[in-house]
């Protein structure tokens, strides 16, 4: 599997809007590290 890290840290998601992200998103594995990364994960 691969990932992505994106620094997301200055946009500060809520839990919300971190789930509805993942909603339209299916086809990533989407995380949120406590130090404000969203590692994106997917298959090549």
């Amino acid at each position: 599997m691969n990932t992505i890290t994106l620094n997301i840290k200055p946009i500060q998601l809520t839990d919300e809007e971190f789930y509805q992200l993942c909603q339209v998103n299916e086809a990533w594995r989407l995380e949120l590290t406590a130090k404000g990364k969203l590692l994106m994960m997917f298959k090549i």
